[in-house]
């Protein structure tokens, strides 16, 4: 008995195996708690309208509104729901105040009056919180790097989570939820902004607001699911050095750069936002607020021209638009981070590239008017379209900043894949689209003759590309949807496919089959017409 047990080399690796899944289940189980404990902290406290109160809030809103907030001094609400009310009317009883600016001063004055244990001790919240949820997420990945690697059949995209499944569906609406709340109602969420009031303290030093929770929370989730990126497709270089880009750009360029600025009172931009992704830049009001900014505001606003109109294209030819979407892009480094494990749920019908062609060019030529309308009203000064300006803006930021890149474009993650917005919305994809399709270096070869049809590369195309059709009649992929990941090529077993960037004319290849279908066409055409 003693010799067999020391001789089965089998009974080692079922003791490594059962190892990994109790660290697995313990990640995962931790993650579970981080996440309850961030979604109760909600309903966590109280609050306290009192001097403490005023004098907060007195930086965030009007003085007419401060006056009508001292009324209140001693009021207590019990909760959340109580505290909006109770403020609805008092303080905007008749809703005389626009609606954007009334909910901006009700976020302030509700943050300013939260007590209990959360607001008491954020720091320790937040680690209760997403520290908890960062640490397990990490243990249930970890142990990727104990098994070989390479794509294996280990049934994830089969999984309830990942397959549109009860799992799946529950995430999505609580994403979608969550972007609606974050968006339109983040007074409902004040506890959850105070959560990361220490991290923006110390960054900014000025209190968190919704947008600094979002890049918070945006920065962790790359990192944290970049970090699997590396285990799982560490087989292949290009992904690995592609997935420590887009974690670099989002934690250095939109995260920690714009909040140093904010902290030293600068004017602050995402550098590696171009337009029109970023469709505020030729808004009037950010156009003066650079140019009266002194040297660095000038120097960002001829910066983010310089992005938009000479290296975006620029390197959109040298490259393919690969550069941006998948090395540089926030949305994109979202997506291929956290939006991995959805990105089979991209349709590859036909219907569906009918209709991603429509949406996407829509949206460019929305953006294009909505932009000519800016430049025009502010070189006239508002004389020339004045209000419809406003308008058509609050109508772009509305269905397509808000709604369609930021609620579908995250929260249908878990139900049509991870770059719903990059295929069907991104203006700046479409532009650079063009310029791949027609004009561009970047191309897809592929060696048909290797292809055995395994369908990995469709499977794992997550802008909805049929690349099995290419690659078995060997023939290159050129598509403007095509945002150069390369995840087709390191699932590949035969090593099929290949990235690449050649003279743009000799990127298409006709294969043979298809000349002679065509012929054959022409030949029935020419005899039907004789």
């Amino acid at each position: 008995m003693k010799n067999v047990t020391h001789t089965n080399g089998k009974l080692p690796n079922m003791h490594k195996k059962s190892d990994i899944q109790i660290l697995r289940w313990l990640g995962l189980l931790i993650f579970l708690l981080g996440f309850t404990v961030f979604t109760a902290s909600i309903f966590l406290g109280h609050y306290q309208i009192d001097a403490s109160t005023v004098q907060k809030a007195s930086e965030y809103i009007p003085q007419e509104q401060v006056q009508l907030l001292n009324s209140l001094s001693g009021t207590r609400y019990a909760s959340i729901l109580e505290a909006i009310q109770g403020l609805e009317n008092t303080l905007n009883p008749e809703h005389k105040l626009p609606s954007y600016q009334w909910n901006e001063y009700k976020f302030w004055i509700i943050k300013s009056a939260a007590r209990g244990v959360l607001a008491e001790n954020p720091s320790l919240f937040l680690l209760l919180t997403i520290g908890l949820g960062a640490l397990g997420a990490l243990l249930f990945i970890l142990p990727g790097l104990t098994a070989l690697p390479g794509i294996k059949n280990d049934g994830i995209f089969f999984r309830s989570i990942t397959s549109k499944g009860l799992l799946g569906i529950l995430l999505g609406g609580y994403l979608i939820a969550f972007y609606i709340i974050l968006y339109w109602y983040p007074e409902y969420i004040v506890n959850l902004i105070i959560l990361v009031d220490p991290v923006s303290e110390f960054l900014r030093n000025k209190a968190a607001d919704r947008w600094f929770l979002y890049g918070f929370l945006y920065t962790v989730a790359v990192t944290v699911m970049g970090i699997r990126m590396f285990i799982k497709y560490r087989h292949n270089r290009y992904q690995l050095i592609r997935t420590g880009s887009v974690i670099f750009f989002q934690f250095g360029f939109a995260f920690m750069i714009p909040s140093i600025l904010e902290r030293f009172n600068q004017p602050s931009m995402d550098l590696k936002n171009a337009w029109p992704l970023n469709y505020t830049f030729f808004m009037d009001w950010n156009i003066k607020s650079l140019l009266n900014s002194g040297n660095l505001g000038i120097f960002l606003f001829l910066w983010g021209i310089l992005l938009s109109f000479v290296i975006v294209p620029l390197f959109t030819y040298l490259f393919g638009k690969r550069w941006y979407c998948s090395w540089v892009c926030g949305c994109g480094g979202l997506a291929e981070t956290l939006g991995d494990p959805f990105r089979q749920l991209s349709s590859k019908t036909l219907k569906a590239w009918r209709i991603e062609r429509i949406m996407i060019y829509s949206v460019l030529v929305f953006a294009v008017v909505m932009t000519v309308l800016q430049i025009s009203n502010f070189l006239s000064n508002g004389a020339l379209f004045g209000s419809y300006t406003w308008r058509v803006n609050k109508a772009y930021s509305f269905f397509i900043g808000s709604i369609f890149a930021g609620v579908v474009g995250t929260g249908f993650y878990p139900l049509m894949g991870n770059r719903v917005w990059c295929r069907f919305g991104c203006p700046l994809a479409a532009i650079m689209g063009i310029v791949q399709k027609f004009k561009s270096r970047f191309v897809i070869t592929t060696n048909g003759s290797q292809c055995i049809s395994c369908g990995n590369c469709s499977t794992y195309c997550e802008m909805g590309i049929d690349v099995r059709w290419y690659a078995q009649r060997g023939q290159n992929i050129v598509r403007a949807s095509c945002v150069g990941c390369g995840i087709c090529a390191a699932v590949c077993p035969r090593g099929v496919l290949k990235l690449e960037t050649t003279d743009p004319d000799k990127r298409y290849n006709v294969v043979l089959d298809d000349l002679i279908v065509e012929a054959m066409k022409t030949s029935e055409e020419l005899n039907k017409a004789s």
